[in-house]
């Protein structure tokens, strides 16, 4: 009973931590027209429908909180960026070999094979953290 529990968890985290990725990248890409300087002040959104499963992937952050919870918050979020820049370069990889990644990184300075880019690690760990506070039980 207790594993079917922790599914049916699982399940729920993962659709929340997809909307709410897919949301923080609408944010985050519609306010690149700004930093870009372009004369669009509609400030378009770009996401892909890939980027669901794979901002879904933060729901196994509870598990890793339960690891972690003593650990400091930097500490935990640089836990939180590794485990997103393993994620993010595994599926790039993978959606790449396909012709199906919707990022590319390639001509950014501190990129990794164009999948990844060192210079978001305080995003990611930002982002972690948030969605340790999404899921976890937790008063802050």
């Amino acid at each position: 009973m207790h594993f079917f529990h922790s599914v049916g968890h699982f399940c729920s985290d993962f659709i929340r931590c997809g909307f709410t990725g897919w949301c923080l990248e609408c944010f985050w890409t519609g306010l690149h027209s700004v930093k870009n300087h372009t004369k669009d002040n509609r400030l378009f959104c770009r996401t892909s429908v890939w980027m669901f499963p794979i901002y879904g992937l933060a729901a196994v952050i509870p598990a890793v909180y339960n690891k972690i919870k003593e650990k400091s918050a930097v500490v935990r979020g640089l836990i939180y960026a590794t485990g997103i820049f393993f994620c993010e370069f595994t599926t790039g990889v993978l959606l790449k070999r396909h012709n199906a990644c919707p990022w590319d990184y390639s001509k950014a300075k501190l990129n990794y094979k164009g999948v990844i880019r060192l210079d978001y690690a305080p995003c990611w760990a930002l982002a972690g953290l948030l969605f340790e506070r999404l899921l976890c039980k937790k008063k802050l």
